[in-house]
């Protein structure tokens, strides 16, 4: 059976968000963001979605159950350190429309759902917004970080075809605990863009 790829905004996602908090917690274990969360935090977290009136997350279930699940809301609903580099760079953030995680099932992968992620985001961007340009970032990590599974792919490739153009130095920094850590460390994130309306970039 096909995956259902459905775009969800304000109330309807809250009897969702239990099984969108395990879905990141398993997925974010993974390389590259070895994330080592806790779902009660990820449901929190997932809360502003909720709460900002233009976000929406685009799901991809399997029957009944969710097995993938992609985020976006106006650049100016994100946290602070989401924003700051913008504002830093004199990018008025208000232009720039977020999308913030993509997470897929190992099983699920390779079935076309991370187009379908970025198409229907952009759609809604698109209708919610007058945002120029969608954003969004990625964590860097070495090459060489012996945790990387030999048959790693990076996603640049894919990021690109999408139309993404990435900007380095462009970036912000997060903390989390990783996995097989005792305290939270910081991790940089470089930001890619892509014009919404045919926008010169910025």
């Amino acid at each position: 059976m096909p995956l259902r790829i459905e775009t969800l905004t304000g109330d309807a996602l809250r009897p969702v968000l239990p099984a969108l908090a395990r879905l990141r917690t398993e997925v974010f274990r993974q390389w590259p963001y070895c994330y080592d969360g806790a779902a009660a935090d990820e449901q929190a977290y997932l809360g502003r979605y909720v709460r900002s009136p233009r976000a929406a997350i685009v799901l991809a279930w399997d029957g009944d159950a969710p097995v993938g699940a992609s985020t976006c809301l106006p650049l100016e609903d994100e946290i602070e350190d989401i924003r700051a580099p913008f504002a830093a760079r004199g990018l008025d953030p208000s232009r720039f429309f977020y999308f913030g995680e993509s997470v897929l099932l190992p099983a699920y992968r390779g079935q076309g759902v991370g187009v379908a992620f970025f198409d229907q985001r952009e759609a809604h961007a698109r209708a919610v917004s007058e945002c120029d340009f969608a954003c969004f970032c990625a964590v860097v990590r070495d090459p060489n970080d012996t945790r990387r599974p030999a048959d790693y792919v990076p996603l640049d490739a894919f990021w690109r075809r999408r139309g993404y153009t990435p900007y380095p130095q462009l970036c912000c920094a997060m903390e989390w605990r990783e996995v097989g850590g005792e305290a939270e460390v910081s991790n940089h994130l470089s930001f890619w863009i892509k014009p919404l309306h045919g926008a010169p970039l910025p």
